[in-house]
């Protein structure tokens, strides 16, 4: 086909306007210095960014990751004394990671997933950013005395994918018993605590290492009254696995997204999907809100070959 000149003037009048307006939204302010390469760490054993919407576990403290994680407290941590601590995130290389520079996910720009040595201490809680850049404060109390890990979870603007940075913090105070520990960490995939039964349905028996795993979450109380579930996190539950070792977590979300749906009232049931790389013994913990009240129930489980 041959185009006329006025044809080809048009032509090339669209395509110059396009690359116009590609070329104002490619520079359009987005509230943040950071780029794409500020998240890259060169050589190998480098963490992988995670898209939001495909979970899975994530071996946080096994590998490099491009952000580093500083943490200071007031003063020395006490088991069953709130602890105000501050930390600062930086990339690779030295700059700061404020708020603007990071994601709404799931209602919050950080979440800070807390775990003692034990498993059995699990908390989740959101930082305030302070005036200075990079720098976020919390607070929490610790059950027990130990190494807690915590857990920074993620997503900068720049990529558009989950991260994660981890550090520790050393609790003085007692430790959970030996009989204690066999007892909480006992396989189960029932727990029944705050007068109300927690479940969770494997698909299939029993676990395995690199396959899909869905999972059937469900809530019930004894007398068969109404469970008042409410959206917790633009969610109306969260789950969270950790390995035996700390050595990563998993954080997963419902398959059913829409909050305009409610679950049935007297057994409310959320589907989730989970993959383990390695063999071992594991914990989830399920967060959600009842009628105002966050409550935490765990499962543990064991994952073959």
């Amino acid at each position: 086909m041959t185009f006329t000149r006025p044809q080809q003037i048009q032509a090339a009048l669209i395509t110059l306007g396009a690359l116009a307006i590609f070329w104002i939204f490619r520079n359009l302010p987005t509230g943040t210095n950071l780029s794409h390469m500020d998240f890259r760490v060169q050589g190998g054993n480098s963490i992988e960014m995670c898209d939001p919407l495909n979970p899975q576990f994530i071996p946080v403290v096994d590998v490099r990751s491009p952000v580093t994680m500083a943490l200071t407290t007031a003063n020395a941590a006490q088991a069953g004394v709130e602890v105000q601590a501050t930390f600062t995130l930086r990339t690779a290389s030295g700059k700061a990671i404020a708020p603007e520079d990071l994601v709404v996910a799931h209602t919050k720009k950080m979440h800070l997933l807390i775990i003692d040595p034990s498993l059995t201490d699990y908390q989740h809680v959101h930082p305030d950013a302070t005036a200075t850049p990079g720098e976020w404060t919390f607070h929490f109390t610790p059950r027990f005395g130990g190494t807690y890990r915590i857990f920074a979870d993620f997503t900068p603007i720049a990529t558009g994918l989950g991260l994660y940075a981890n550090t520790e913090l050393a609790v003085k105070g007692d430790v959970p018993t030996a009989a204690a520990l066999a007892e909480a960490r006992r396989p189960a995939w029932t727990c029944e605590r705050d007068g109300l039964r927690f479940e969770l349905h494997p698909g299939a028996l029993p676990l395995r290492i690199r396959t899909a795993i869905d999972l059937r979450f469900t809530v019930t109380r004894p007398d068969g009254g109404v469970v008042p579930l409410e959206p917790l996190m633009g969610a109306y539950a969260h789950l969270v696995a950790f390995d035996e070792g700390r050595s990563g977590f998993a954080h997963l979300h419902p398959v059913e997204t829409d909050l305009s749906k409610r679950p049935d009232p007297i057994r409310p049931t959320l589907s989730f999907k989970i993959m383990i790389p390695r063999a071992g013994r594991y914990v989830i913990w399920a967060q959600l809100n009842l009628g105002g009240r966050e409550v935490f129930a765990p499962f543990w489980f064991d994952v073959v070959p």
